[in-house]
């Protein structure tokens, strides 16, 4: 059961994904785009309306489980990602994501506190 589920998460990121490699209108790689950018700017947790944002993406049923996930674990940082969060971004970064996706993921896991400054360096050329 447990390979069956995580079967079925990779071919769910890989769609996921394989969207927000679309023009950038795409409303998936704009959420992407708000993450990394709400990434770039946290300070040992996000702000209000940065938490706001998130919630929106997160509950936004258009966009597939895993994004929905991905701003839910940005929103739950507390000086850095949980457990679970971290467990989310190894797991994209894992499978059959693109490079840009999988880099946020690992900028997310990593996290402590602050983004450093190569990881605000890599989230500007990954969503200029």
């Amino acid at each position: 059961m447990k390979n069956l589920t995580k079967t079925l998460l990779i071919l769910a990121l890989s769609g996921l994904f394989a969207q927000s490699a679309m023009a950038q209108g795409d409303p998936i790689e704009a959420a992407l785009k708000q993450i990394a950018d709400i990434v770039a700017s946290i300070n040992h947790f996000p702000s209000d309306a940065d938490k706001a944002t998130l919630a929106e993406i997160s509950g936004d049923m258009q966009f597939p489980d895993q994004l929905r996930g991905m701003a839910d674990a940005v929103a739950n940082i507390s000086h850095a990602a949980s457990a679970e969060g971290k467990a989310l971004m190894a797991e994209i970064q894992a499978g059959a994501a693109p490079d840009n996706a999988k880099q946020l993921a690992g900028v997310i896991a990593n996290l402590n506190h602050v983004p450093s400054d190569d990881a605000k360096a890599t989230l500007a050329q990954l969503f200029p």
